[in-house]
């Protein structure tokens, strides 16, 4: 079977109701993103980080996956599919999706400030307080700005190995994520959906202007066509 290497961004959880990373004036839900993502941020002000993303962990419970996800999904049944996803939700893994990688965490995660390694599932609120077994601080299981990216190796090694590439609702303009496709071997053919691409096409590279919706599903009724 065939590869297919899916990289998805903010674009298609969008549909589903889940608000986009920043709007137009760069901020996060009227936070500078600085307050709420980033180790600066965590130290200076926890009781709002931890309010932050309860708030967004809560509204995740309130959404469900959209047509583009599961249409994903479909395409299991032809090819070995795995999915990079620069989101923080689970909507890939609600709509089906067996292979799912996180570079930047999972929001219904957290982890041990003793211990990184150790990461707990966690589906409601977390507050100061709530220790791990080593009694430090729990925190949620984002990568914030400034931190390492620790999925970013196998996310390579598995799009090098990417006989078809997919990039569904992101602009591909944030590194390190952006800098995957290069990782694709030369003349793999990739599809690229967003209604405002950033890039144009080529000989191996197919621009859907369109939302995730719309876009994956004629991609998908094409490569299983």
């Amino acid at each position: 079977m065939q590869n297919i290497v899916v990289l998805t961004g903010a674009g298609i959880s969008a549909e589903s109701g889940i608000n986009t990373f920043r709007d137009a004036n760069g901020l996060w839900e009227g936070h500078d993103v600085m307050e709420v993502a980033s180790p600066q941020g965590w130290r200076n002000n926890p009781e709002l980080v931890l309010d932050f993303y309860n708030q967004r962990r809560s509204q995740l419970h309130t959404v469900t996956p959209n047509k583009a996800h599961l249409d994903l999904v479909t395409l299991e049944e032809k090819f070995n599919v795995s999915i990079i996803t620069q989101n923080v939700d689970d909507l890939h893994e609600r709509a089906g999706s067996s292979n799912v990688i996180h570079l930047h965490g999972e929001l219904l995660k957290v982890r041990s400030q003793f211990d990184e390694q150790l990461v707990l599932d966690w589906k409601h609120d977390l507050v100061l307080g709530d220790h791990c077994e080593h009694n430090s601080q729990l925190r949620p299981h984002i990568v914030w700005f400034g931190e390492a990216v620790p999925m970013m190796d196998q996310a390579i090694k598995i799009t090098e190995r990417a006989d078809i590439l997919m990039i569904i609702g992101t602009s591909m303009q944030v590194y390190p994520a952006a800098g995957l496709i290069q990782y694709a071997k030369h003349q793999t053919p990739v599809y690229f959906i967003d209604p405002n691409p950033a890039i144009s096409p080529t000989e191996h590279l197919t621009v859907l202007s369109e939302k995730a919706t719309t876009g994956v599903a004629k991609v998908v009724d094409e490569l299983l066509g």
